[in-house]
């Protein structure tokens, strides 16, 4: 009886290892080349975010799956954005209203991706 339920105990945990090294995180040149389209709108340039903009935010808003999605994608635009001059945050905010998206965390150059959860 013991060995059986070090057994199940093993087997429950190898399952939640595998449950968790299975779920998708987006990675950042994905991030990246999604949201190329919008540094001009996020810069101030244009006075409304581009249909191509708008498109490869909502794909990627869609291919979220878990909080942990929600931080890779919140840290690729954090660093992504930092090679690009000119970026404003009173730009970014604007980008899943202009858009039409929901994130669930505020899109800034200064959010705590790591306090998103949900």
């Amino acid at each position: 009886m013991k060995n059986l339920l070090y057994s199940v105990a093993l087997c429950l945990s190898v399952l939640f290892v595998l449950a968790h090294i299975n779920e998708a995180v987006i990675p950042c040149g994905t991030v990246d080349m999604k949201a190329a389209a919008c540094i001009s709108f996020a810069a101030g340039k244009d006075a409304k975010p581009s249909a191509p903009c708008c498109n490869g935010l909502q794909q990627l808003a869609q291919n979220v799956k878990s909080v942990d999605d929600k931080k890779a994608i919140c840290r690729c635009l954090k660093a992504g954005v930092k090679n690009f001059v000119g970026v404003q945050d009173r730009f970014l905010s604007q980008l899943p209203t202009a858009c039409k998206i929901k994130v669930g965390f505020p899109v800034s150059m200064n959010t705590n991706c790591e306090t998103i959860r949900t």
